[in-house]
């Protein structure tokens, strides 16, 4: 049989490749709700685990198919005012979007929800929850060149890593008192580091 690798109980990776050295401590007012899907929780070019170990107010729900009472358990919190990091596109336009640095309401904190995905299963996902597509949406203003290119292909030229993309919706958010530049650092430290181990061959869909 198989000898089991041992497994950081922290960052949950194999101690081979345990990502908590890389954690950056990230102060930040949102609150994030990471919808992942299971086949990125085996995917160690995953960058999800490195920001739920830097942000402390990142929450990561594994799933596909969520009942509607779930769904409304994770979307709708008390005193939470909800939106979507998600472009608007044909097969699931977007509501009415919540526009870019507004504040939540009074006594109200924001709830930023990223589904972290393929492209292809990320749009599934929201046309299989019309809850979720019914979210005031977020969508990132020209983001900026992707680290994650030398180690996961792109079929979409505006798509960057889920901890990139979730640190862009940050700064749109909460503005120049947002500091994300030690987590980018760390970020291409991990991309590096997996690059490195990579064998020779085509890179995988981004999520």
């Amino acid at each position: 049989m198989p000898r089991c690798r041992a497994a950081c109980r922290r960052c949950l990776r194999p101690q081979a490749t345990c990502l908590c050295a890389l954690a950056r401590p990230t102060a930040h007012r949102t609150d994030v709700l990471v919808l992942q899907h299971p086949q990125e929780l085996r995917q160690a070019k995953n960058s999800v685990a490195l920001l739920r170990l830097s942000l402390a107010r990142c929450e990561v729900v594994v799933g596909e198919c969520f009942s509607p009472a779930t769904l409304q358990a994770l979307l709708h919190r008390p005193g939470q005012q909800t939106l979507l990091l998600y472009p608007d596109v044909p097969l699931a336009p977007a509501p009415p979007a919540l526009r870019a640095g507004a504040e939540a309401g009074p006594g109200r904190r924001l709830r930023l929800v990223v589904i972290d995905a393929t492209w292809r299963k990320s749009l599934r996902l929201l046309l299989d929850h019309p809850a979720l597509a019914a979210l005031p949406r977020l969508a990132l203003q020209a983001p900026g060149p992707t680290r994650y290119r030398a180690i996961r292909a792109a079929r979409r030229p505006d798509q960057v890593s889920t901890l990139e993309a979730t640190v862009q919706a940050l700064a749109m958010l909460e503005g120049p008192g947002f500091e994300a530049t030690p987590l980018l650092e760390a970020f291409g430290h991990f991309v590096a580091g997996v690059a490195a181990r990579q064998r020779p061959g085509r890179p995988q869909a981004a999520n």
